[in-house]
């Protein structure tokens, strides 16, 4: 059984919930999650950009995105996410610099500059 079939029950949930409640930020969360744990990554990152839309000034929507945008191979979109979540306040620079979902980012320049002006070897 794979990753997807694991979590068919709880994506059915949440889906339930969300189009009831589609404002809902731990509806939305959850599902943002969901979708990018088992893979659907193109559902985690439309997820994510609603909360985005939805709590634009909180850092870990933003750090969120920048994970979904990562996985999507987009570099400079998750950086500029990642900007966005340390200028609202987010502050876990060495997680940030060795997070796994970011390891798309770990030899992109401009993410080595970020860490590195954050003092973060």
């Amino acid at each position: 059984m794979g990753k997807r079939e694991n979590f068919d029950f709880e994506i059915s949930f949440f889906k339930g919930l969300y189009k009831r409640m589609p404002k809902d930020l731990r509806v939305v969360s959850m599902l943002a999650h969901l979708y990018t744990q088992t893979g659907q990554l193109d559902a985690g990152l439309r997820m994510d950009r609603k909360l985005v839309r939805l709590t634009p000034e909180d850092p870990t929507v933003h750090y969120n995105l920048a994970c979904s945008l990562a996985l999507k191979h987009r570099k400079p979109d998750a950086l500029n996410a990642l900007r966005t979540a340390i200028a609202f306040g987010y502050d876990d620079y060495v997680w940030m610099c060795n997070d796994p979902d970011l390891a798309e980012l770990h030899e992109y320049s401009g993410f080595l500059t970020l860490c590195n002006e954050l003092g973060v070897e």
